[in-house]
């Protein structure tokens, strides 16, 4: 994970035209604050106490996980487990997926983390979206007749059984799994389809990827405290984008002006829509942290 300073000159120079479709509502929130790199970024005590690069972000055939990151895995998600089970489903799972997961592309250096958030509607962050090596992408994202303002390219999507969907040949599927349940779903899905719980999708079996539930827990208790009952997909997303991305960029998070927790293609059906069983308030203060300390680009959109 790169520190974010400023864009690029080159990137000023080139996209300069383009820059004028956009409309950001501060566009000094996005620039360095800080004229030398030492005086911010890794070295602040905030982001130290937090982030762990060691942590692993996805399981592999051979990872043996902690008694401590299973038992918070069973007790946060669903109450009771069993350790034995566990571990075959995923020795199931690993007879259909690569052992090994194939992370990003080689040369991939800039990341686009886009959330679902109504602010990206009339945003036209489209085309910039786009123009990130890595565009990861969560759940039910909609996209056809959303271009404009998301964008329609897709490298990693992130998903779990309820928000699943098909996927072209060529995106990652990036899965974090919060049950039981999920664990049985996805070789299923991957092949026969033969479950009771949600049917076959469509994608590529040697990009699927299984996010570690060591690095769940880790970022429910170094990034929220133990806030909430877990973190939501889309803020593990963006931990995750830190960890095995130069650059971050984030987009489609949090509220609309009037305090609605909203997706962008939802228009505003549910009014007063909260955050459920996730901390989203402070999810979003720390994505606003970060931002402030360039350890990532937000945009807050309109």
């Amino acid at each position: 994970m790169k520190t974010l300073m400023k864009f690029p000159v080159l990137l000023v120079i080139v996209t300069g035209s383009f820059w004028g479709l956009y409309v950001l509502p501060d566009v000094s929130q996005y620039q360095s604050h800080c004229p030398c790199e030492e005086c911010t970024l890794e070295n602040d005590p905030w982001f130290k106490a937090r982030f762990n690069k060691s942590v692993p972000v996805f399981l592999t055939a051979d990872y043996q996980l902690p008694e401590d990151a299973y038992r918070w895995w069973s007790v946060s998600h669903q109450r009771r487990g069993n350790r034995s089970v566990y571990d075959g489903l995923l020795e199931e799972i690993f007879k259909v997926i690569p052992h090994h997961p194939d992370v990003m592309a080689a040369g991939s250096k800039t990341c686009a983390v886009v959330g679902n958030s109504v602010n990206l509607k009339g945003s036209l962050y489209g085309q910039l979206i786009n123009s990130h090596d890595v565009v990861m992408r969560m759940n039910a994202a909609v996209i056809k007749g959303f271009e404009a303002d998301v964008g329609n390219k897709t490298t990693h999507h992130i998903m779990y059984p309820e928000s699943s969907m098909h996927l072209d040949t060529k995106t990652h599927l990036v899965m974090f799994t919060f049950k039981k349940l999920d664990l049985e779903w996805l070789p299923k899905a991957l092949t026969t389809g033969a479950s009771r719980y949600r049917a076959k999708i469509r994608a590529n079996k040697d990009l699927v990827m299984l996010v570690n539930p060591v690095f769940m827990r880790y970022v429910h208790l170094n990034w929220l405290e133990k806030k909430g009952y877990y973190p939501s997909t889309g803020f593990m997303t963006v931990v995750m984008a830190l960890h095995i991305c130069e650059e971050v960029h984030v987009f489609g998070f949090g509220a609309d002006k009037e305090g609605n927790w909203n997706h962008y293609w939802d228009l505003n059906r549910f009014k007063k829509l909260k955050t459920g069983a996730h901390p989203g308030h402070l999810e979003y203060e720390t994505i606003k942290k970060l931002a402030k300390l360039n350890i990532i680009r937000f945009y807050t959109g309109v």
